[in-house]
């Protein structure tokens, strides 16, 4: 078979007769042998503009358009060795799809800025569409458990993919925003972490668990740990001994702690 000169040159027609001419020869050629890599990579030559053509629609992505064509090309070499002629569809129709479809899962896999698993990234497509129409439909944003009945899926699984998708972008602490003082930057503005609300959830199991005391053993720990009182001061104050408050105040505070093991 003679050379094909600038074969990125060939005219749209021209590639699609001359592809057919060479899907014919490509089908008699034992595969392996020079001439059928020959034919088989004149054709991935003479389609390269499929390659590019499809490539546009994800410039304004930011990656180098360089970068993307290559990873089309392996969808285009995939195309080319599962193409049967017998289909009688054109080549164009066919390929176009596999090209697509590699540079889709090209940025699918590598654009996260925070690194999660395969099932959690399909998940996150999954929530924007179901988002985008469930929204068009309800008139407002959908709750986790509309969501999970379009998606057919748990709830848990909807709010994981939810924090997941947090990891699709990221920003720098250095970079700048706006506050009403002017310019600053991200880590300026960004809160500190309050040690005191992880006894938030604590100080929410305990509430039912002080609801059930006596109403003596509760005076006993307002006392103790709200008024900071002594045993001796607790004791003055409800005429008890010491002693006697000390055992009312640790069993009290041995149920409270059992109580908190369980709810946890």
């Amino acid at each position: 078979m003679p050379a094909i000169e600038e074969p990125e040159k060939l005219a749209p027609e021209d590639a699609r007769q001359l592809s057919k001419s060479l899907f014919d020869r490509l089908a008699v050629l034992e595969e392996g042998t020079h001439e059928y890599q020959y034919v088989r990579n004149t054709l991935i030559e003479i389609n390269l503009t499929l390659v590019r053509y499809s490539a546009r629609r994800f410039r304004s992505r930011g990656d180098d358009m360089e970068d993307i064509v290559q990873v089309g090309t392996i969808g285009l070499i995939k195309a080319i060795d599962r193409f049967d002629l017998s289909r009688e569809v054109e080549f164009t129709t066919f390929a176009i799809p596999y090209v697509v479809g590699e540079i889709k899962r090209f940025f699918r896999d590598t654009t996260w800025d925070v690194r999660v698993p395969r099932r959690l990234q399909e998940m996150r497509m999954d929530l924007a569409r179901a988002n985008d129409k469930l929204t068009s439909e309800l008139g407002r944003s959908p709750r986790v458990s509309e969501l999970a009945e379009h998606l057919g899926v748990s709830e848990e699984e909807i709010v994981e993919g939810q924090v997941a998708a947090n990891g699709y972008n990221s920003s720098s602490l250095d970079a700048t925003v706006n506050d009403e003082e002017g310019e600053a930057s991200l880590a300026d503005v960004l809160g500190a972490r309050d040690e005191a609300m992880d006894l938030v959830e604590d100080f929410h199991a305990l509430k039912p668990l002080l609801a059930d005391l006596s109403e003596r053993d509760r005076k006993i720990i307002e006392l103790r740990f709200g008024e900071e009182m002594t045993q001796a001061q607790i004791g003055e104050e409800l005429g008890l001994s010491q002693m006697h408050v000390s055992r009312l105040l640790s069993r009290a505070l041995t149920g409270l702690r059992a109580g908190l093991l369980t709810s946890n």
